[in-house]
């Protein structure tokens, strides 16, 4: 009989793209994928140390699985940013684990399986060394038919003071272009409608490679393939976004009107605590140059709020930039410490109870600026690229924007997978409501 084997995924998109790379592996080592883990014989916890909270889940479905693993021998496997920055401190809280893998390493899973199953001298396999060449291509495919995703890059350079990522992640590695390109190829090929580029810096793309692998010729590269689908990024640094991206976007219809522009703070001192390399100035002025040049673009952000030493007028620079900026929506987090980063180390942290007030008038801001944004889709006609029936209403379609709106619609499923010409007749703050327009 076939064995089982489950991959259970915490954190961001990249994760979410390696653990379909650890699904495929396993699938070629001829095991069954299950949900089920009262029936898997081997168990993945792809972790992530970046999201506040993430120990206490970790530590959570490790209490879970020790259970399952009492029962019937199932193998328990720890891969991830968590994996890599906890490394044997994870033996000592949870010594029935078999094996640690970081980011990095996942392509010797198979070895290591054999490892653990075959030498019963061999408790355990902490594989969480860096490695200077990339990993080795995997050609996964995802839980869905629509939605792909392709990693350009791994590691980070830029240390931001109050992130783990460079050193769970290591420096910055790219990919080759021809590589790229030829990976989309392939998943246009399948079907799929939407192709995710994936970096912890994507507009960093290049560095180490040649003059003409950079961000922008790679876009283009992409949107020269025939097919119809849409290319989303994540996530760019402002410091680094240049002019020739910028009109790559604007006049490829291919690429998503919705981009991603981390903010973090809108005060230029905190700014430079954080080592994120530009002023709120500058970071304006992008902003105005992006909407001057592609008038019909979204933005969206990331905000912290009560990084140490924060002021009240620190924090009114902030709501000052979500202001001018309009962000569409925006991912807003009390600061947290992570052991190992230099903001950890620095004075002047805040109260929770002050982190919080300020974090509530960032969120009714921006609540009220994004109800204003999709009140403009009223009447309008968007194609939108069909994901399916809604989770709380399977009689009705969900959908999205080329600028990332969610749309619901009533309409058959086998338009899932497909674009479609939606009229907009409702909207809400978060969610847009609309009629199928019939050919």
């Amino acid at each position: 009989m076939k064995k089982n084997a489950t991959v259970i995924t915490y954190g961001c998109q990249m994760n979410v793209n390696e653990s379909a790379k650890i699904r495929k592996i396993m699938e070629n080592l001829d095991y069954n994928m299950t949900e089920d883990i009262e029936s898997t014989d081997v168990v993945f916890l792809n972790t992530c140390t970046v999201r506040e909270g993430a120990a206490t889940q970790i530590y959570g479905k490790l209490g879970d699985l020790k259970r399952v693993r009492d029962k019937r021998g199932t193998k328990i496997i720890i891969t991830g940013c968590f994996a890599q920055e906890q490394g044997k401190k994870l033996l000592e809280k949870f010594p029935y684990i078999d094996i640690i893998m970081g980011n990095q390493n996942i392509g010797r899973i198979p070895e290591a399986l054999d490892e653990i199953e075959s030498n019963k001298k061999v408790k355990h396999v902490i594989l969480t060394e860096y490695e200077e060449q990339l990993p080795p291509r995997i050609d996964a495919d995802f839980d869905n038919k629509i939605t792909a995703s392709i990693s350009i890059g791994y590691g980070c350079n830029n240390f931001c003071t109050y992130c783990i990522v460079p050193y769970v992640r290591g420096r910055e590695r790219y990919v080759p272009m021809a590589e790229i390109v030829e990976q989309t190829k392939e998943f246009v090929k399948k079907g799929y409608k939407e192709i995710m580029l994936l970096a912890q810096n994507v507009n960093s793309y290049g560095r180490g490679l040649s003059k003409e692998e950079t961000f922008a010729n790679l876009l283009q590269n992409i949107c020269d393939i025939d097919g119809d689908f849409i290319v989303r990024f994540v996530s760019p640094h402002p410091r680094d976004f240049t002019d020739d991206v910028i009109d790559v976007i604007a006049k490829n219809p291919k690429i998503a009107r919705c981009l991603h522009i981390p903010l973090q703070s809108g005060s230029t001192r905190i700014l430079k605590l954080m080592n994120r390399g530009y002023t709120k100035e500058q970071y304006l002025a992008l902003i105005d140059k992006i909407k001057t040049r592609i008038p019909d673009i979204a933005i969206t952000t990331d905000i912290i709020v009560g990084f140490p030493q924060e002021t009240e007028e620190d924090f009114l620079d902030t709501l000052d930039v979500v202001r001018k900026s309009k962000y569409d929506t925006a991912f807003m987090f009390m600061y947290s410490i992570r052991q190992g980063t230099k903001a950890a180390e620095m004075d002047g942290h805040l109260s929770d109870d002050i982190k919080h007030e300020r974090l509530q008038r960032l969120i009714a801001l921006q609540t009220e600026i994004s109800k204003e944004i999709s009140e403009t889709y009223a009447g309008r006609v968007e194609r939108v690229l069909v994901e399916g029936p809604s989770k709380k209403n399977k009689d009705v379609l969900s959908s999205r924007t080329s600028t990332n709106k969610i749309v619901l619609f009533e309409g058959d499923k086998s338009l899932e997978g497909h674009f479609v010409d939606v009229k907009i007749n409702e909207c809400k703050t978060w969610t847009l409501y609309g009629e199928l327009v019939q050919e």
